[in-house]
């Protein structure tokens, strides 16, 4: 254990969590952060994003340490701007995963991640892209399935996100697994893959073990990093899967629920 922090790591969730909805983290939380990492933890970003959309975030925190990307794909040293291990979806188990899933709730809206540091997202007709984050078209699914993938996002035309990713887990849940990330995010990714995951890989770096970690978070997809760290914190604007497996509840994203609960457990 640091002597000035009850606990020597540190894991925050992006969207929801740290970032307020226009994208910005408030002076309170960055100052709450700052005085946790002077008193000894070490912070770590885990987040959905796959890197290329998570590393203009960490440059603007002026953020150096390990980041935790693509729902635990990726662990990424913000400073050196370098991947350090990148797990990769298998193809042609999601083409089947996908295929069951159509059979039984029909034509499925589809995006997809593509891996590496500057991997596109792909988007297919009809897909809705949370945010203002950059996007390339695609018209012919076969340009999907061209280059390594960490991930493939699904919508459906009628079934809501709940909905959607519990038949996903039903039908498909023996090839992929299937990860509920936010409003109109509902991801299909590598087999046994979790924020955990990628947070163990990473903390395992630092030489910081699961009981020293405290976790914020707002979404299901957060479920097995709460599961793994020794103290899980649920925003008070999280999904209600969430709530009922944090440690504790928090205020929102946009009212410095971080800020709160850290400047409680400083010194």
């Amino acid at each position: 254990m640091s002597a000035g922090f009850p606990f020597p790591l540190i894991a925050t969730d992006l969207d929801g969590t740290l970032l307020r909805s226009d994208e910005s983290i408030s002076r309170r939380t960055r100052d709450a952060l700052a005085a946790a990492t002077a008193a000894g933890a070490a912070h770590i970003v885990v987040t959905g994003r796959a890197v290329p959309w998570t590393r203009h975030i960490l440059d603007d925190l002026g953020y150096d340490g390990l980041a935790v990307c693509g729902q635990g794909a990726q662990v990424y040293d913000a400073g050196a701007h370098r991947l350090l291990t990148s797990v990769t979806l298998d193809r042609q188990l999601a083409g089947v995963a996908l295929a069951k899933l159509e059979a039984e709730v029909g034509p499925l809206y589809l995006a997809a991640s593509r891996d590496g540091l500057d991997g596109e997202v792909l988007v297919g007709p009809g897909y809705e892209v949370t945010g203002n984050l950059p996007a390339t078209p695609f018209t012919d699914a076969a340009d999907l399935w061209s280059a390594p993938l960490n991930k493939v996002y699904i919508q459906h035309p009628t079934l809501g996100d709940d909905e959607l990713a519990d038949v996903a887990r039903r039908v498909a849940g023996g090839f992929v697994t299937v990860a509920m990330a936010g409003a109109g995010i509902v991801e299909l990714l590598p087999l046994g893959l979790s924020k955990a995951t990628g947070l163990s890989l990473a903390a395992r770096r630092l030489g910081v073990k699961a009981a020293g970690t405290i976790a914020f978070g707002d979404m299901p997809n957060d479920i097995p990093m709460f599961a793994w760290a020794a103290h899980g914190v649920a925003m008070a604007n999280a999904h209600e899967e969430l709530r009922a497996v944090a440690d504790e509840v928090t205020a929102s994203n946009e009212e410095d629920g971080i800020a709160a609960v850290l400047e409680r457990l400083l010194p």
